[in-house]
């Protein structure tokens, strides 16, 4: 047995485990596919850099609002306090708080743009959250844009309290009132996306579409069940049951979604009354 010393081991990281068909594949295939699996097609969360760097067009994000940061109005504290919990996470991820919002194009098409990063503290709507989505509104109406969110949350945060769920009321008021001056909004749902976000501005978009086989919901499947005291359908939540019970447009596949989007910012324009798009800063 001579020749298994002479084997070469396999270096760390090559691999990983897909969560959803449990099969190991290699890890560059993984990458050229965009982060989903050659072998089922899951898609892997993305973060707010990577989704912007495989969606748009190249140099194009300029990001708006990127200093505003969370507090902790409640002095809350679980496992940890809250500020050290932020700052954990704010030093794992690059950001300040769980979206980031610019303006950018795709296949040159302008629009006002925000990402969901579910990195950070899985992407829980708290005060900044909701203040960003609420301006990215505002900035698509000024800039005469149309505005595309792509979401990825948990839900409420729970340390900011009523201030979290304050959100919910904040954001559905900023997406209906840009929809009344004419603004075209497009949501991306990607997976999850659950709880407060889904039951606000995530669910109100003029165009719904989502990734195969995304998570969307108000309330976990189980907690449901078990209230109810009933079996649930089989892919109860996924995007594709969503889809067929006519809660989406379109499911799209994330090799597809430049093309696509591309495709609704050409087919569906804003009704602003007042004026065309504003052109780029360096015009």
């Amino acid at each position: 047995m001579a020749w298994l010393s002479k084997r070469r081991s396999i270096p760390d990281g090559l691999w990983t485990k897909c969560p959803a068909c449990g099969l190991m594949v290699y890890k560059r295939e993984v990458e050229q596919a965009l982060e989903v699996c050659p072998k089922c097609d899951f898609h892997w969360s993305l973060s707010a850099s990577e989704r912007i760097a495989i969606t748009l067009d190249e140099g194009s994000f300029t990001e708006f609002d990127a200093d505003i940061r969370p507090t902790d109005p409640l002095g809350f504290v679980d496992r940890e306090p809250y500020p050290e919990r932020l700052a954990r996470y704010q030093q794992k991820t690059g950001l300040h708080d769980a979206v980031v919002i610019g303006r950018g194009a795709i296949e040159g098409r302008e629009a006002f743009f925000g990402i969901m990063d579910s990195n950070f503290i899985m992407a829980s709507m708290g005060s900044v959250v909701g203040e960003k989505i609420t301006r990215a509104f505002e900035h698509a109406y000024e800039l005469r844009l149309p505005c595309v969110l792509f979401t990825a949350s948990g839900g409420a945060r729970m340390q900011e309290g009523c201030l979290s769920l304050m959100q919910m009321i904040k954001t559905s008021a900023a997406a209906r009132r840009y929809r009344d001056q004419g603004g075209l909004y497009i949501t991306v749902l990607t997976n999850p996306t659950y709880a407060g976000v889904m039951a606000s501005f995530a669910s109100l978009g003029d165009i719904i579409v989502a990734e195969p086989k995304a998570m969307i919901g108000f309330t976990g499947a189980r907690v449901i069940a078990q209230t109810l005291n009933t079996e649930l359908p089989d892919g109860f939540q996924t995007a594709e049951f969503m889809l067929e019970h006519g809660f989406l447009d379109r499911i799209i596949h994330r090799k597809d979604l430049r093309a696509e989007l591309a495709l609704l910012l050409d087919y569906c324009q804003p009704t602003f009354a007042d004026g065309p798009p504003a052109p780029p800063p360096d015009a």
